[in-house]
């Protein structure tokens, strides 16, 4: 089987998603999720989210055909271009991935345009596009509203209640409010107990939305086209309290996926099993696979040089005046794996 892989890039880290190439829409075989080191780069992250899932498709006996990677227009520097082209992945615009998938899904109104609200761990992207031409309107990047803001209250609020975490605990507390309405959260060292529930975050967040209601008013004059939903995306919008806060405070229907994290890598999905395949430049092949492909190549090979053979010698018992027969050849071309 000829597989895809579709990668999100963010301040955080990477997602990937490996899946079929005929088979763009359904749920993925693998995924995974790679954090992004303290001091490390955004291409480090992608490089090694590719990596894994090379490892997984190596596992399964089965190669990838192609790789996207998308991320924000800030974030794309020269190391991650230059990684595409060393690495033989291709980069796409982040809000085009978002609105395939969610076209692709049907979540995209019949709307003359959209707003993306895309809330992550580093800030919050407001994007407002033409969902008829995929065209990007107007486009604003804030760090006023944050995952790693939204911890950084939390935590201040548990340190207020006596109880004492880390970032990771704080961060999975907040991510558990997004399945439940209460937690419990307990300091390591004192056995310190608080309760947490979402009205809590949600008060919390309180300043941080109206902030970002404001952010898409802003653009909305500016662009003079009033959208037509709201599309909630990132990991962020997980908490059903904050996507109820948001639809009430900016007064759009509210669209959302139920995976919001992983809309832009599966729009990359759709993008790449859209672009013709070029398994020769893939590096990263199956021993068996590889296999597979030279014996492929070899009949294809065989096929070509019997039928120039026939119209060689077809041609030599029915020249054209003036004329010799040409040699027909095939020839193969790409990187060596």
């Amino acid at each position: 089987m000829v597989l895809i892989l579709g990668v999100s890039a963010g301040a955080s880290g990477a997602r990937a998603l490996l899946t079929h190439s005929d088979q763009p829409h359904m749920p993925p075989i693998d995924r995974v999720r790679v954090a992004r080191r303290a001091g490390g780069t955004v291409t480090e992250s992608v490089l090694a989210a590719i990596e894994h899932m090379r490892a997984a498709a190596a596992d399964r006996d089965e190669y990838i055909s192609g790789t996207a990677v998308t991320c924000r227009a800030e974030l794309r520097d020269d190391a991650l271009t230059a990684a595409a082209a060393e690495t033989d992945f291709v980069l796409v615009d982040e809000p085009l991935a978002q609105l395939r998938y969610l076209r692709h899904t049907g979540l995209l109104p019949a709307t003359d345009s959209i707003m993306l609200y895309d809330l992550g761990s580093s800030g919050l992207t407001v994007t407002q596009a033409d969902c008829h031409t995929e065209t990007i309107l107007a486009s604003k990047h804030s760090t006023v509203l944050s995952g790693n803001g939204y911890d950084a209250l939390l935590r201040w609020q548990l340190a207020r209640s006596g109880v004492s975490t880390d970032a990771h605990a704080t961060r999975e507390h907040r991510e558990s409010l997004s399945r439940t309405r209460v937690v419990t959260a307990t300091d390591a060292d004192t056995g310190g107990r608080t309760v947490l529930t979402r009205s809590d975050l949600a008060a919390l967040c309180e300043a941080g939305l109206h902030h970002s209601a404001s952010f898409v008013r802003l653009l909305i004059e500016q662009t003079g086209v009033t959208p037509g939903a709201l599309a909630l995306l990132g990991g962020c919008t997980r908490n059903p309290s904050l996507r109820a806060d948001l639809a009430r405070t900016i007064g759009l229907p509210i669209v959302y996926d139920p995976e919001p994290e992983y809309v832009s890598a599966r729009g990359a999905v759709l993008l790449c099993a859209r672009r013709p395949s070029n398994l020769w430049r893939h590096r990263a092949v199956a021993p068996r696979s590889q296999r597979k492909l030279l014996a492929a190549v070899a009949v294809t090979a065989t096929l070509g040089g019997t039928i120039a053979g026939l119209l060689a010698n077809d041609s030599a018992r029915h020249p054209d005046p003036g004329t010799a027969p040409t040699p027909a050849q095939l020839t193969v071309s790409g990187k060596p794996n």
